[in-house]
């Protein structure tokens, strides 16, 4: 029962990873602000027709 001791002690802090950057041209971020725009929109609209939630019953 000794190692019992090992097992619950606090694990060492890791150092944060550090994050990569990615240069993209202005034509590729505008595509890809397009493609969000485009996306959130087909959310809302599907989101139209979906039935309202009603209270539950019972």
């Amino acid at each position: 029962m000794s190692e019992t001791s090992n097992t619950f002690k606090k694990a060492p802090k890791r150092k944060p990873a550090k994050g990569k950057s990615v240069s993209v041209s202005p034509e590729m971020r505008q595509a890809y602000a397009d493609l969000i725009r485009e996306r959130a929109e087909k959310q809302e609209t599907y989101g139209r027709h979906l039935p309202q939630e009603e209270t539950k019953r019972r």
